[in-house]
C-alpha cells in the first residue's frame, strides 16, 4: 500500500491515507504474533524438568553414589536451557508460524528440536543419573548398539528423511498425536545421533577425538539430498502449505526453497564450529599428555 502525496494535499487527506495503510496491515492474519496455552505441553515440560532438578538436589542419594561427583552449575544451566529452547521451539510464535503458515518455520522449528535441544540436555546429565536406566545387560546392549556412528547416522538420518515424504508431514500437520509424535521421534532419534559425542556414560563412552571429527564432517553433509529436493523443486511439495494464508507476500515455493537453505545453512551453523571444538579438545588433549591418540573407533 502506497501514500501519493502532492503539494495541495490536506492534513486530512495525509492522515486518512495512513488510516488505510493501517487497516491494510490489520486486515493479515496476525494469530501467530501470539503465544497460545498449551496446557500438556507447559505441565509436561514442567513435570520434566521438576524431575531432573529433584534427582539432581534433594533426592539426588537415590542415585548417586559417595563417589559420583556432584551436578555442577553448568549442567543443571545446559538442561534448563535446553528445556526452555524446547518450550520456545513448540509454542509461541514459532509454533503457529509452522504449523499454519510456512514450511520455512517449521524446519526452523525441527533444527531446534534436533540439533539444539538434544545436545543442551545431554551437556545437562550427569552420570549417575543415567546410570540406574542402564543396569539391565539387555538394555545396556541395546544401547551400545543404536549409539555406534554408523547406527546412530542411519537411524536419525532415516526417521528425518521419512518424516519429510508428503504423506507423513502433512499428516502430522493435520492430526495432532501424530505431530507429536513426529516430534519425538524427531528428538529420540537425535539423542541418539548426539550420543557418540556427548555421551554422558563411561559405560557407553564417546568415541575417539578423530573419529569425532569424520562423523560430525560426515553429518554437517548428510542431508544435501534432501535438502536439494526440497530447494530445487519447480513446484511446492506440500499441499498444506499451498492452502496455508500466505504472509508476508511469501510464495508457497519461496517459502519451501527458504525452508531448504535454512536446513542447509542451520547444519554448516552448528556442526563447523562443533568440528571446531572437538579439534580443539583433541589438540590441548595431545598437548598435556604429550601423546598422539591413535584409538580406533568402529564406525
Amino acid at each position: 500500500y502506497q501514500i501519493k502525496l502532492s503539494s495541495g494535499d490536506s492534513v486530512p487527506k495525509l492522515l486518512n491515507s495512513a488510516n488505510n495503510v493501517l487497516k491494510s496491515y490489520s486486515t493479515q492474519d496476525t494469530g501467530w504474533l501470539y503465544w497460545h496455552w498449551h496446557p500438556d505441553l507447559y505441565s509436561g515440560l514442567l513435570i520434566f524438568l521438576g524431575i531432573y532438578l529433584l534427582f539432581v538436589g534433594p533426592f539426588s542419594h537415590l542415585v548417586k553414589s559417595e563417589d559420583d561427583p556432584p551436578v555442577n552449575g553448568m549442567q543443571v544451566f545446559s538442561f534448563s536451557v535446553g528445556c526452555v529452547v524446547m518450550l520456545f521451539a513448540l509454542t509461541g510464535p514459532l509454533h503457529e508460524l509452522s504449523d499454519k503458515y510456512l514450511f520455512s518455520a517449521h524446519m526452523a522449528q525441527h533444527i531446534i528440536l534436533t540439533l539444539v535441544v538434544p545436545p543442551l540436555l545431554l551437556l545437562g546429565v550427569p552420570i549417575w543419573l543415567l546410570r540406574p536406566a542402564i543396569k539391565s545387560a539387555l538394555i545396556l546392549g541395546a544401547v551400545k548398539i543404536i549409539t555406534k556412528p554408523l547406527v546412530a547416522f542411519l537411524i536419525f538420518n532415516g526417521v528425518f528423511i521419512v518424516w519429510h515424504f508428503p504423506l507423513f508431514y502433512e499428516g502430522a500437520l493435520e492430526s495432532h498425536p501424530l505431530h507429536i509424535a513426529e516430534h519425538l521421534f524427531f528428538m529420540a532419534t537425535a539423542v541418539i545421533l548426539w550420543w557418540p559425542v556427548l555421551s554422558p556414560l563411561q559405560e557407553v563412552p564417546r568415541i575417539s577425538y578423530p573419529a569425532q571429527l569424520l562423523y560430525l564432517v560426515i553429518l554437517s553433509i548428510s542431508q544435501t539430498p534432501l535438502f536439494g529436493v526440497i530447494t530445487f523443486s519447480n513446484s511446492p511439495m506440500y499441499s498444506f502449505y499451498v492452502e496455508a494464508p500466505r504472509i508476508w507476500n511469501i510464495t508457497a515455493l519461496a517459502d519451501q526453497q527458504t525452508g531448504g537453505i535454512v536446513m542447509k545453512l542451520s547444519w554448516i551453523a552448528i556442526f563447523l564450529p562443533a568440528i571446531c571444538i572437538v579439534f580443539l579438545r583433541w589438540y590441548y588433549r595431545e598437548e598435556s599428555e604429550g601423546r598422539p591418540e591413535f584409538r580406533t573407533s568402529s564406525l
